[in-house]
């Protein structure tokens, strides 16, 4: 293939040997950027837009970009430059006169609209055998701009919509990979925007992650998505978080070994007490509801304390929530609460031994007796 690329020959003689090539190895990302090339010179692209210059190269070739990233997906000019609007509004894909002639004959349409879905038929069983290759994520992230460049609106909303069909099948499989909930943010976050004529998709994704975190309490990745979620669904149901710290809490009651519910946990705490600018999910609640509410998460902490002697988890958010009060109180520890810590930090070092010096510095910072 060397030799097709060296003197740009990116017809479709060049687009079936990558196939080839790339059913014996989807990880040969150089062979992915030649596609695209092969694609973009002449067979998808020519209907809708001049092509790129053959000596173009849209990735660079060591390029590894994240799986949510959103630059690696834009086409670009023959000098690299990005086009100012390489997306059209959902006003323009509708009525904006003369679309036809933008987006060529309705002839090239159905050529791409062929070739688009050949494309994502080509990569799946590719991701079904590899579902963690990057590059088979990126390059269908790729597919799916070009539809949505090329195709008309209710077109590219079926191919979307069946996208998010795909993901929940292969997080049926692999409940716990972090690529296809990426890949599930990603879709879902064009399916809502402006250009399908989206709406917000809120309630029915929090619904899933609900399902998933029953099926499997352990499941980080379905934790992480839900805590994404949070924010806006808080803000579109004008609701508190009580309902939150519920389900959270009778997670805890029958795993609190288990480091996704701590992380959840400590998520629906930090934006209660620290209030980040675009996270926080109770941005009308005073100080002291504030203290009031890690006050009655510290006391349920405690409780399992009679049934988890050895779990260090519940020793170190007792140790963090507590502190944290006190910070909102911008008050100093009482006797009492610093004999409390005393318990607390020497039980950490017990069942934390490799941590050990980490909680013999924080100790001395809190001033606190060996």
């Amino acid at each position: 293939m060397s030799h097709q690329t060296s003197k740009s020959q990116f017809d479709l003689a060049t687009l079936e040997l990558t196939t080839k090539l790339l059913r014996i190895n989807p990880e040969y990302y150089t062979v992915w950027n030649t596609r695209r090339r092969c694609l973009m010179s002449g067979l998808l692209m020519k209907q809708s837009r001049k092509s790129p210059q053959p000596g173009a190269s849209e990735y660079p070739k060591n390029s590894k970009e994240p799986i949510c990233s959103s630059r690696s997906l834009r086409p670009t000019d023959s000098s690299g430059a990005e086009p100012k609007q390489h997306r059209p509004t959902a006003s323009q894909h509708t009525t904006a006169p003369g679309r036809n002639k933008e987006r060529g004959t309705e002839e090239g349409t159905n050529q791409s609209s062929k070739i688009i879905g050949d494309e994502l038929i080509f990569t799946l069983p590719l991701l079904i055998a590899l579902p963690k290759c990057y590059w088979i994520w990126n390059y269908r992230m790729w597919t799916l701009e070009q539809a949505t460049l090329l195709l008309p609106v209710e077109s590219v909303k079926s191919i979307w919509q069946g996208e998010l069909g795909l993901v929940s099948k292969m997080l049926s499989r692999d409940q716990r990979n972090y690529h296809a909930w990426a890949y599930r943010r990603y879709v879902v976050s064009h399916l809502e925007s402006s250009e399908l004529d989206g709406q917000s998709m809120v309630e029915s994704e929090f619904a899933y992650t609900t399902k998933m975190v029953n099926l499997n309490l352990s499941n980080f990745s379905a934790w992480h998505n839900r805590a994404q979620l949070i924010p806006r669904l808080l803000v579109e149901r004008n609701a508190n978080d009580s309902l939150q710290f519920s389900m959270i809490d009778r997670g805890l009651n029958v795993g609190p070994e288990d480091q996704s519910l701590w992380y959840y946990h400590q998520y629906l705490i930090f934006n209660v007490a620290e209030q980040p600018a675009n996270l926080a999910i109770v941005p009308e609640m005073v100080v002291d509801d504030r203290v009031k509410l890690i006050s009655r998460q510290v006391d349920f902490i405690k409780d399992l304390l009679e049934d988890y002697h050895d779990v260090k988890w519940i020793f170190e958010m007792l140790l963090e929530y507590t502190l944290l009060t006190y910070k909102l109180r911008n008050e100093p520890l009482g006797v009492e609460q610093s004999k409390e810590l005393v318990g607390w930090v020497a039980s950490i070092k017990r069942l934390d031994p490799q941590r050990f010096n980490r909680w013999q510095e924080l100790a001395k910072k809190l001033k606190i007796p060996d």
